[in-house]
């Protein structure tokens, strides 16, 4: 385990430095660490196995507990969260379900922003319930509101930016009022990474990642992370970690360790380009609204934008004629990796559509959302603008 680090923000050389400089000695004197692609470990003698399983030694036992290759990834983002430990998953809901389970109950009752994750609200509209665990919805932009909904609540769910609506939420201001209250926040960091928003140096008392997106980075891996005080990482560790599966296999965490060298780049490139194609999208009358944090002020701690954005098409546009005439924005779920990918929003209305859905999401049947790649800015626009020439047809 790394030193533990004070929660802070990141700047950009020290992003460099933990991402991209040698990590120290591997195996065989390798650069890029050697995958430990094992189930199990052996020890050298009965002694050193016993004082294992007493606690007594920390050492890899079986992979579904400590293994190498997982643990490196481990530290790197704690390093990158300014963290003290790190928990990694086979998938962001693995990652989103054990930070929510191991901290609420029968009787409890969640705060949580609007227009989150559409597999966390129905996370929270299906299993929660089932537990007797009650979640309330919230205006994330108003922290007034969002106060007055905390006392009793045992859990703060935030995202900033939210899903679909891309609403930047002042996260300090709301776990301020989380501490307040005794109310433990959660925020999912998916969208900003790291490298461009630190939320525990905010206050936020733990972090999730679907790792699959930004810290990925290449569209190969489905994974998760949590990331915070050990004491509360080791909670999870405890109760929930060991027995419901969703462990980060060893490849995949050698995968994730590959995408966090490219991440500061890689998010410094999709900012550029997605800012100026939304830019480009607000001034066309083909679109009723854009949706991206840097159209507007950015709140305090969010220093910089993703790829990742929704706008809305004008009364009479076809949004099937825009979507089926795109080349290079492919019909596709997920985001964060190097193509380019559209959703629309009547899609994930039809997805089995609970009551409210559309106000919980946030999603109108003419809303489309972009992740913009890195196939280039003008590439991406030519691609744009002739679906928008379509959708007018």
């Amino acid at each position: 385990m790394t030193a533990a680090l004070p929660p802070r923000a990141l700047d950009p050389v020290e992003a460099a430095r933990l991402t991209v400089a040698h990590d120290g000695a591997h195996a065989f004197s390798a650069v890029v660490p050697p995958i430990a692609q094992t189930s199990l470990f052996t020890f050298a003698s009965y002694d050193e196995m016993l004082a294992a399983y007493r606690g007594e030694i920390t050492r890899p036992i079986y992979s579904r507990g400590i293994n190498p290759t997982v643990r490196l990834f481990e530290e790197m983002l704690a390093a990158l969260e300014g963290a003290e430990d790190a928990l990694g998953f086979a998938s962001g809901m693995a990652a989103i379900s054990a930070a929510v389970l191991s901290f609420v109950g029968p009787g409890d009752r969640i705060v949580a922003v609007r227009n989150v994750y559409p597999d966390a609200f129905r996370l929270f509209g299906t299993v929660l319930p089932r537990l007797g665990v009650e979640v309330a919805y919230v205006d994330g932009r108003d922290p007034a509101a969002v106060a007055a909904a905390l006392p009793g609540a045992r859990l703060l769910y935030l995202e900033s930016p939210t899903s679909w609506q891309i609403e930047a939420l002042d996260v300090g201001a709301l776990a301020a009022a989380a501490r307040a209250a005794g109310v433990l926040s959660i925020i999912d960091n998916s969208w900003a990474t790291p490298i461009f928003q630190n939320p525990l140096a905010l206050g936020v008392d733990l972090v999730v990642h679907s790792a699959s997106k930004y810290i990925g980075g290449h569209s190969d891996v489905v994974a998760g992370v949590v990331a915070g005080p050990k004491a509360l990482v080791d909670r999870l560790r405890a109760e929930l970690y060991p027995y419901v599966g969703g462990r980060l296999a060893p490849f995949d965490a050698w995968l994730l360790v590959r995408g966090l060298r490219t991440l500061p780049l890689r998010m410094l490139a999709h900012q550029a380009s997605a800012l100026e194609i939304a830019r480009r999208l607000a001034a066309r009358p083909e679109a009723a609204a854009v949706h991206h944090p840097g159209l507007g002020t950015l709140p305090p701690g969010l220093r910089g934008t993703s790829g990742l954005f929704s706008f809305e098409l004008a009364e009479g546009l076809d949004p099937r004629a825009f979507c089926d005439r795109l080349r290079l924005f492919q019909l596709g779920v997920s985001w964060g990796g190097h193509e380019s990918l559209v959703v629309p929003g009547e899609v994930v209305l039809q997805q089995k559509a609970q009551p409210n859905s559309a106000h919980a999401f946030g999603i109108s049947p003419r809303s489309v959302r972009l992740h913009v790649g890195l196939e280039g800015t003008e590439a991406l626009w030519a691609d744009l603008a002739a679906g928008l020439d379509a959708a007018r047809t």
